[in-house]
């Protein structure tokens, strides 16, 4: 589960500690939904917490008097088809194009197709996967706003479709029900890339406080 905070600049919570609010909405959330507890405590230890916590919890500060929460619970079997990349600059576009479809065509039918396709150009090690992971939370049939990009994705998704793995994987036009692109500056001497699949189960929800 990751939770995206966008935290108005000129509020302040009052009351009690904003990361355990979250956490507690989501235990909350799970236990109430009849949600499966899906969380181990260690990763080699593999001990589940029993309430789905702790959320990963993105935070960024924006300008304004609100709290905008965005809740996108993700499955691991899309999530484990996820790949990281620090490619050179002189792989250029062809070279993220070529890891984007080698990175969704290897995954075959593991993800459960149709899926939507993230993908993060740009920033570092530590935040092109987060690029790649939000883009999922365009709408469908939203194009990138860049002219440039929104060009790399509609290119991108008929190659995917094209592929003929289809839904499940069982062949088919429709491997991919959309390819969205997050960009960002990086260093002179770097062009990391990233690729975060979802399934066709493409769930977020989002208020604002």
């Amino acid at each position: 589960m990751t939770v995206y905070l966008e935290l108005g600049q000129d509020v302040h919570v009052a009351g009690g500690d904003l990361n355990e609010a979250v956490q507690e909405g989501v235990r909350r959330g799970y236990a109430e939904g009849y949600l499966r507890k899906s969380v181990v405590r260690d990763p080699l230890r593999r001990v589940n917490t029993g309430d789905n916590t702790p959320a990963a919890i993105n935070v960024r500060i924006v300008p304004g008097e609100g709290l905008k929460i965005t809740v996108a619970p993700k499955g691991a079997g899309s999530e484990n088809m996820c790949r990281v990349k620090m490619l050179t600059p002189a792989s250029g576009e062809a070279g993220v194009r070529e890891f984007v479809l080698d990175a969704v065509l290897s995954a075959g039918g593991n993800p459960c197709p149709p899926t939507v396709v993230g993908v993060g150009i740009g920033g570092s090690f530590d935040t092109v996967g987060a690029l790649a992971k939000a883009a999922l939370l365009r709408p469908l049939g939203e194009a990138h706003p860049d002219g440039y990009y929104a060009r790399m994705e509609t290119e991108l998704l008929e190659s995917i479709n094209a592929s003929g793995v289809g839904p499940q994987g069982l062949g088919g036009r429709t491997t991919a029900l959309a390819v969205h692109i997050n960009a960002a500056p990086t260093h002179i001497a770097m062009l990391p890339a990233a690729v975060c699949i979802s399934c066709h189960a493409i769930r977020h929800a989002e208020v604002t406080l």
